[in-house]
């Protein structure tokens, strides 16, 4: 049975919001309504951050009226925050905070048990973003902490990959979802909702609705961190996460070549506008070192990301370098960290990561960032 915009419109006319005083179609407070070729539905509903929780119940009940209607097959129903009155404006960049002072606290809809959101980004694709940031996760893991990792890249979803993770995530408590572990991880991807070749042709609003649901509809319970694997760009995604979600900050990645720093600076820029702290840029295959005779040669030049972060005064946490280990045991599905905690390359994600945290709760971190010689 087909669905129509029209039926999607007289059911959410029963959901009543700003006191009972209007429905929802007619409080201008709905975005466009989106239905694939699934009859999967997806919406979004404008509000200010400070009326997070009160709105929620009426997200939940407007996802209520219309998957009860015949022939929905899944609703995806988001709360979208705009940038606050009180935010700076968009030419103006806010001072970034200096090392080992913590950021401020942002407001929005937070996670209940999760103390900090970070995401990790990148400015294009092919850095290796999402490599960093699940070996990140797993090195702050290895501090202690409780870690989820969250792969919001819905076009490219790597998690499952890297992870060595398959099946379907255990529905709980009606809606929400059970995340997978490995490694100590909690950790939830698109990928782990679809057939692994399936091409998610989505809209922006559906994008954005996915995400939301990922982070807000899956039992995260207690954790220190969740790592957002995003999306690169600067689109609607990244909007999606830093106006509709609390992150504590933003971890950018980049190669040291020209090409992948322009982007890394538009990633800087889109964050700061939209008041989310940056808490440290990576430059990533800061060097190729030779398994064979251990030489690092800069085949991607070698020091760009270092200097951009000093020219755009945001903290730098260090380099990591392209080996073959690295690409192999993320290709296996058994990452680096996990897999040889001793070795060099797990050494040079756990001290980044030690900075990070130290970046990240204001306490100075006890060592230095690695830093690669060249011979």
């Amino acid at each position: 049975m087909a669905i129509t915009r029209d039926d999607v419109l007289k059911a959410l006319s029963t959901v009543s919001v700003d006191d009972g005083s209007t429905t929802l179609p007619g409080s201008g407070r709905l975005s466009q309504v989106v239905i694939d070729p699934g009859n999967r539905v997806m919406f979004s509903i404008r509000i200010d951050p400070s009326e997070a929780e009160r709105f929620e119940s009426v997200r939940r009940e407007a996802e209520g009226r219309v998957l009860a209607l015949a022939g929905v097959s899944s609703v995806l129903a988001s709360l979208t925050a705009e940038r606050g009155s009180n935010a700076p404006a968009q030419g103006a960049a806010p001072r970034p905070p200096g090392p080992g002072v913590a950021p401020p606290p942002r407001q929005g809809n937070a996670l209940p048990g999760v103390r900090h959101i970070v995401a990790v980004a990148s400015g294009k694709g092919g850095v290796g973003k999402s490599t960093t940031a699940c070996n990140l996760a797993l090195a702050l893991g290895a501090q202690g902490l409780k870690v989820g990792l969250l792969d919001a890249d819905i076009y490219g979803p790597s998690v499952p990959k890297l992870l060595g993770l398959s099946g379907k995530p255990r529905v709980i408590e009606g809606k929400t979802l059970e995340p997978l572990q490995a490694y100590g991880l909690k950790a939830m991807s698109i990928g782990l909702l679809i057939e692994p070749e399936s091409a998610m042709i989505w809209r922006g609003p559906m994008v954005q609705s996915a995400i939301t649901q990922m982070l807000r509809d899956v039992a995260w319970g207690e954790l220190d961190v969740l790592v957002v694997d995003m999306p690169p760009g600067t689109g609607d995604a990244q909007l999606t996460m830093a106006q509709a979600t609390p992150l504590s900050g933003a971890v950018i990645v980049s190669t040291p070549q020209d090409l992948a720093l322009i982007d890394a600076r538009r990633g800087v820029t889109m964050f700061r506008k939209v008041s989310v702290p940056i808490l440290g840029v990576i430059e990533n295959m800061a060097t190729f070192i030779c398994p064979n005779c251990g030489h690092a040669s800069a085949i991607f030049g070698h020091g760009g990301a270092r200097h951009e972060a000093e020219r755009l005064e945001v903290p730098f946490l260090g380099e990591i370098p392209l080996t073959m280990a690295i690409r192999e045991t993320s290709d296996a599905g058994r990452p680096v960290v996990a897999t040889d905690p001793d070795g060099p390359q797990a050494k040079v994600y756990r001290e980044i990561a030690q900075k990070l945290w130290g970046n990240l709760t204001g306490a100075p971190a006890s060592r230095a960032a690695p830093k690669i010689v060249i011979e």
